[in-house]
């Protein structure tokens, strides 16, 4: 069991979005989108620390509202939408260090995915810690095979879409997977050394498709609201 391990959770919260405005404190179902992560991951009651990272105020006091810390901003460096993932959650570490806090396992909650549940938090851990990893993503199934998919040349024209067998295997395609962006759990050490999360140390920890919906549009926001509707039926 991973009772051992200080985990830090970290939720990466910058301000402004251009797909959906300001889409992490859009209120669905009445509440701000990225106190849903908060609220997973206080359930689980397996979190050491659960830090927001934002660089904004507004955004910072929403998230200490709902029981998350936010000691420190973000840097400029790392609040643009060309930043990477890894560069915010190093900053968050060194950043936490400086003031005395370090950590054995950090788990990334993206608040654009608020249907992800504590158990799910829990049971990705129990994963990291039984395959022994360095790593576990979050994937979900995919709706449709890629197989079905290709790019159209300029004038739309069909010809060669698909491969020639493809019909006649159609009962026979293998399953799909897709990285589903609700969590991804990294071993502190590692990540402070490297930036390649996909290693021969890292597992896929598989989710349903309704606890998967990835907010980047009102399309998707609207499907994450017709769930939670469901939930409360």
């Amino acid at each position: 069991m991973f009772i051992d391990k200080k985990i830090l959770a970290i939720i990466p919260a910058r301000s402004g979005s251009k797909g959906l405005k300001d889409k992490n404190i859009k209120l669905l179902n009445k509440k701000p989108m990225l106190t849903y992560s908060i609220e997973s991951a206080l359930q689980s009651n397996v979190i050491d620390e659960i830090y927001v990272s934002t660089d904004s105020v507004e955004y910072a006091d929403i998230a200490r509202k709902y029981g998350a810390n936010v000691p420190f901003l973000r840097s400029t460096n790392n609040a643009t939408d060309t930043a990477g993932t890894f560069d915010v959650v190093r900053e968050a570490l060194l950043n936490y260090k400086e003031i005395g806090k370090k950590f054995d396992w950090c788990i990334i909650l993206q608040p654009t995915s608020p249907l992800r549940s504590c158990e799910d938090i829990i049971s990705s851990l129990n994963l990291m810690w039984n395959k022994e990893a360095v790593s576990v993503v979050g994937v979900c199934e995919c709706e449709h095979s890629p197989l079905w998919s290709n790019i159209l040349s300029e004038n739309q024209c069909l010809k060669g879409f698909l491969r020639e067998d493809l019909a006649s295997q159609r009962q026979l395609l293998n399953t799909y997977y897709r990285i589903n962006g609700a969590m991804y759990i990294v071993d502190v050490k590692y990540i402070l050394e490297n930036d390649n999360m996909y290693t021969d140390k890292s597992f896929a920890y598989v989710m349903p498709k309704e606890r998967s919906v990835d907010i980047d549009d009102i399309y998707d926001f609207c499907v994450a609201e017709a769930f939670l509707k469901m939930e409360r039926e």
